[in-house]
């Protein structure tokens, strides 16, 4: 079965914009089987609750078929369902089932890259003359049997694989059983394309794109070396070499452009679809900007400026308005957690901290742009203590013990807290289930009115009455003294909303610009308060507001 129809919905063919998209790790979601692995059933089983959330669209991380040496963005097959996961008829009812809760759905393609056990590569190394032999970048070893150029893996180590059966090296930016597609080959950007249309005639509304600016390569010359390290990018860390160049001719080339607009002239023949691109690179704000600018590229992109550790307002307050003024016309889409990075609850020093959490909902669901929020950011899940016995990730194997990998944040969704493994699965699962989880259950937080889940809940829900918070313009006021100010506002002459965010420990008062008023639909948990010219804040507290004049905004006095 196929499904060609796209639902648009109530926000027309530009829903995407200010959307909140949830994603899911299906490994890690929901077993249906009791293999000890989440699979598409479980996902069709939970789609009540993912609707629950109030959420416009899911994410579903990779589930093609895959060795799963990188856990299935390492890619044998773009159009099979990996058997642990089910099979294409399940991705077909999760879909219609998606649809019928009006959730779009949108799916990882990962295009910079294949698994090594892909078709084409097999082929491809197969020899010089055979008809892929130029599908992936491979070249000639240096004089001394050195690889072609000193570029890095964000793995660890070279990112040139030696290949007996060639006697030449094959480019791998991530895992050696990772190739890279050689885009300047005209024949790979058509096959990558159908492989893309395939997933859009199955009736998918977008694509979450992998490494985007990875798909080309530059000229065969020695990435420069930085002076210091930039965490730009996942991975980028003390220990680990990739973060010790600056990244000229290995990613992020000019020719990228060329290819995403055909990817965008793909996308409009389906109207209602759209691609989020994940960025990582140096100058990651600017990336995005070029990526999203003039309506012909990505519809959206978003990059790890606030999937660090720093959190202070005034480097959240500078990201954002550095973005502002570069991204001209482009749309941005924020995160604060997914499959790669330390649990926000933990990266951001809130664990147990629900008003800080709140808090964090907040600043993320107030922004210019969409969002994406990774399951268990709802439940304020801490990143799970593994042993290096449990470890998966191979990044976690390789850089122990400095860094332990992404497995802490992968561990699976703790559904009921008085059930084994959580009520994830009957089986013992592919990672362990921590205890701290268990009492951050769905079924312990469902019917608790006070719990982040419900927060989270009442949140979106309110979002979605303010047209002002998903498409409206944005306006961000200096910090001032550990608070946050931003307005947003939906046309000339339309609402004008004030929010004021306070990141310090302890109360706030603000002498406010203007006149405001409390909007009295806001969740009781959003406590801060304006009277008589005054707003006053508790530790961690929230304002919202309508501006109740039309007078021009300025920037508060710092």
């Amino acid at each position: 079965m196929t499904a060609t129809s796209h639902i648009i919905g109530k926000h027309g063919q530009d829903w995407w914009r200010g959307a909140v998209i949830y994603q899911i790790y299906p490994r890690s979601f929901m077993d249906s089987n009791g293999d000890g692995i989440g699979d598409l059933k479980g996902v069709l089983k939970k789609l009540d609750y993912i609707a629950s959330l109030n959420v416009d669209a899911i994410w579903l991380s990779p589930f093609f078929t895959s060795p799963m040496k990188d856990f299935g963005y390492d890619i044998s097959d773009y159009r099979a369902v990996d058997p642990m996961f089910g099979t294409l008829e399940d991705f077909d009812r999760l879909v219609e089932a998606a649809h019928a809760r009006g959730l779009k759905v949108t799916i990882d393609q990962v295009l910079s890259h294949t698994s090594d056990q892909h078709a084409w590569f097999v082929e491809s190394r197969e020899s010089h003359d055979n008809p892929r032999a130029d599908w992936y970048v491979w070249a000639d070893p240096q004089s001394d049997g050195a690889p072609p150029t000193n570029w890095q893996s964000i793995f660890g180590g070279p990112a040139w694989q030696w290949d007996t059966r060639r006697c030449q090296y094959y480019l791998h930016n991530f895992l050696a059983e990772q190739p890279d597609l050689n885009f300047r080959n005209p024949r790979v950007i058509e096959a990558i394309l159908e492989e893309v249309r395939f997933w859009l005639e199955r009736g998918v509304d977008g694509f979450r794109l992998d490494a985007i600016n990875f798909c080309t390569h530059g000229a065969l010359k020695d990435n420069p070396p930085r002076e210091e390290l930039v965490e730009g990018f996942i991975g980028v860390r003390p220990d680990n070499p990739y973060g010790f160049q600056q990244h000229l001719y290995d990613k992020t080339q000019p020719e990228n452009l060329d290819f995403l607009e055909r990817l965008r002239a793909l996308l409009d023949e389906y109207p209602g679809t759209t691609s989020v691109g994940e960025v990582g690179d140096d100058d990651s704000l600017g990336v995005m900007a070029e990526y999203t600018q003039g309506g012909k590229r990505l519809h959206m992109a978003y990059s790890f400026d606030f999937l660090g550790e720093r959190h202070d307002p005034e480097f959240l307050h500078d990201t954002l308005t550095a973005m502002e003024a570069r991204i001209g016309d482009g749309w941005p889409c924020w995160a604060l957690g997914n499959h790669d990075v330390t649990r926000l609850a933990t990266r951001w020093d809130a664990e147990d901290d629900k008003a800080a959490l709140r808090l964090y909902l907040v600043f993320l669901l107030t922004q210019r742009g969409s969002v994406c929020l990774y399951q268990g950011e709802e439940l304020g899940l801490n990143e799970a203590e593994l042993t290096f016995e449990q470890l998966v990730d191979p990044a976690g194997i390789t850089f122990w013990p400095t860094y332990k990998g992404r497995d802490g944040c992968r561990t699976p969704h703790p559904w009921h807290a008085d059930l084994p493994h959580a009520g994830f699965s009957h089986a013992p699962p592919w990672l362990p289930v921590p205890q701290t989880h268990q009492a951050l259950a769905v079924d312990r937080q469902d019917n608790d009115p006070d719990s982040l889940l419900n927060a989270y809940r009442d949140f979106l829900a309110f979002r979605r009455t303010l047209p002002a918070l998903i498409k409206g313009e944005v306006q961000h006021h200096p910090v001032r003294n550990g608070v946050l100010c931003l307005e947003r506002r939906h046309g000339k002459d339309g609402e004008r909303l004030l929010i004021a965010l306070n990141f310090a420990a302890a109360p706030r008062e603000l002498k406010a610009p203007y006149s405001v008023t409390a909007i009295d639909e806001a969740p009781a948990w959003i406590e801060g308060r304006w009277a008589d010219g005054t707003l006053s804040l508790p530790a961690h507290g929230i304002a919202l507001g309508r501006c109740t004049d039309n007078e021009e905004s300025a920037p508060w006095d710092v």
